[in-house]
This record gives C-alpha cells, sequence and structure tokens, in this order.
C-alpha cells in the first residue's frame, strides 16, 4: 500500500494536515521547497548546457534527467517515512500535506487586494497584485485588478490546494511530495523561452498529467457551489481555447460558477497579449475576488467531508470481509 495507512488513519492525517495549514500557514523559515529550489537552479545550470538548448531531443533529454534526479529521491524518502510505526506514520503523513498545501498563503495574498478595491486605493492594490501574477500593474484599473485576482485564485486552487488533496488521497506522502516538487519544478523550468523551451518541456508535460484529473474534480467543485449550469456551460465551450489544458477548465468553470467576466487582453512585459474570454456575466470586482475564496473554501471542505465518508466506508467493509480458513 503507497500510503502505508488505513484509510481512516489517512484521512485523519489529511485533516490534521489541512487545519495545520489553517492555523500555521506557510513556514516562515526553513519552508523544504526553498532548499529544493536551491538544488533545483543547481542541476537545471549543470544540465541545461547553452550548446544543445536549440537540439530538441538532447535538451528534452537532460530536462528529463534533471527531473528524476530532483525526484527520485525524496519521493522514496517520502515512501520509506510512510512505514514509521504507530503515530509516528500518521503524523508524517499530516506533515507531509502542510507542507504541501498553501490555502492560507492563497487567501493571505488575495483578500488584501479586494479589501484595498474596497477602500479605491488603488495604488496599494497594484502593489499587491504584482506580487501574485506576472502580468503588468503599474496602470491597471480596478476591473483589471480584481480580474487578475480572481483569475489567480482560481487557478491556485488546483495547484496549491486540490491538486495536492487528490495526490495525497491516492498515494499519501510519496504522492504528495511528487505532485508539490513537480508543480515547483513546472513553475521554475516550464517557460516557453529560448532558455527553457526544450529543457523545461518534460517537467511542463508532467505537471500537465499529474493535474489533469485534479483539475477537472476542481472544476466540477467550483460549478457546485455556484450556477452550476452555466459553469458547466462556460466550462464545454471555452475552457479547449485556453493555453493551459488544466488551468482552462478550472478558470471557465470557476468564472461560470461566480457569473463573472474573465480571461481576455492583458499586458505582460510591455506587451499585449491576446487571450480568450472565460466566462459570462458582470466585470470584475472586489466581491467576486472574495466569492472566488469562498468557493475554494466550500469546496475543500467537500473535499474532507466526501473523501472521509469514503474512508469510512472503506474501513466498514474491509471489517466485514470474512476471515479466510486456513
Amino acid at each position: 500500500m503507497l500510503t502505508g495507512l488505513a484509510p481512516e488513519s489517512l484521512w485523519l492525517a489529511a485533516l490534521i494536515g489541512v487545519l495545520l495549514d489553517a492555523w500555521l500557514g506557510e513556514p516562515r523559515r526553513w519552508h523544504p521547497l526553498v532548499g529544493f529550489g536551491y538544488i533545483a537552479n543547481g542541476v537545471e545550470a549543470w544540465l541545461n548546457d547553452p550548446e544543445v538548448r536549440d537540439k530538441p531531443f538532447s535538451a528534452m533529454t537532460r530536462g528529463a534527467w534533471a527531473w528524476c534526479i530532483m525526484l527520485v529521491i525524496p519521493v522514496l524518502i517520502a515512501w520509506a517515512l510512510t512505514f514509521l510505526p504507530g503515530w509516528g506514520g500518521i503524523v508524517w503523513q499530516a506533515l507531509a500535506l502542510y507542507a504541501a498545501l498553501g490555502a492560507r498563503s492563497l487567501r493571505e495574498h488575495v483578500m488584501p487586494i479586494a479589501h484595498a478595491l474596497r477602500d479605491g486605493d488603488l495604488t496599494q492594490a497594484r502593489a499587491l497584485t504584482a506580487r501574485i501574477v506576472s502580468r503588468d500593474t503599474e496602470d491597471a484599473n480596478a476591473s483589471d485588478l480584481a480580474r487578475a485576482a480572481v483569475e489567480s485564485t482560481l487557478e491556485n486552487g488546483n495547484d496549491a490546494i486540490f491538486g495536492a488533496l487528490f495526490w495525497f488521497a491516492i498515494a499519501g506522502a510519496p504522492g504528495v511530495v511528487l505532485f508539490r516538487l513537480a508543480n515547483t519544478l513546472d513553475a521554475m523550468w516550464g517557460y516557453r523561452t529560448d532558455k527553457f523551451l526544450y529543457f523545461g518541456r518534460p517537467a511542463a508535460r508532467i505537471d500537465d498529467i499529474l493535474n489533469w484529473i485534479p483539475a477537472r474534480l476542481t472544476a466540477a467543485s467550483y460549478a457546485i457551489f455556484g450556477d452550476v449550469a452555466r459553469a458547466i456551460d462556460c466550462w464545454r465551450t471555452q475552457a479547449s481555447a485556453w493555453s493551459s489544458p488544466n488551468a482552462g477548465p478550472v478558470m471557465a468553470a470557476g468564472a461560470g460558477s461566480l457569473g463573472v467576466q474573465l480571461g481576455g487582453p492583458a499586458r505582460y512585459h510591455g506587451e499585449w497579449e491576446t487571450r480568450p474570454p472565460l466566462g459570462c456575466g458582470t466585470e470584475p470586482s472586489a466581491q467576486h475576488i472574495k466569492a472566488a475564496w469562498r468557493l475554494i473554501s466550500r469546496s475543500m471542505w467537500m473535499w474532507l467531508i466526501v473523501t472521509g465518508a469514503l474512508a469510512l466506508f472503506a474501513a466498514s467493509q474491509a471489517d466485514a470481509m470474512p476471515t479466510t480458513l486456513l
């Protein structure tokens, strides 16, 4: 068993991990991803040879090796620690999930934007929005800033919360460590620049694969807690036009659920980029940022309730199985 725990014990570890994130948030010091990122930069500098960056096979092979170097040992360690006896295994699994979650951090980043927009403080809202998005915010109006914040909230709901919960439910600590580190490498290497076009492609594609199911479960969860019919229609008709195969369903369903218009033109590094529309309804405002966070919060607790019920059902079925006579 990959998780090393019975279903009900794994669910208890998940609950503890979620509560730890809600209580403590991300570690202020000594976050494990900081050290991981430092090592990843060194591995990338070693293997991403400028002389082969324009050679697809060689560069992608080096990128795949770099991905394996960064992932294999941490995942094996996470798997070995699942066999700690008694409460040790539960505590380890809970800590692994806690380190991978970012619900409180997401809330702490987006809600101040809503408050600044509510108070009419565009200067503060622009500065806060620039911390969470890569688009230009210097001349953005209130609607542009709210749009950026809502898009980031909806997309990061999958990346920072639901993807981690999904892989924790599937494979416990090894699964959530795999997901979070793969997602981190995609964030570091998955760019379509000359430097990372081929080298970073394995990291980007693996992240797409790991996120495929969680993203669609996230989109369905967003639909449940809003306008279901509109969310499903936007998901069905708009998601495929988005550049990311996973962000498209998540943001289209979320926008439809909220009844807000997302997507459209945005400026990155001084250049305007044409993006397809997502959702339908009103222009985004501070209230939509808060509503997007409520979608995430309610969906997260729904996931815990549903997985808890499934864990209890699995435990009852195991208890009901007849003992084999030898």
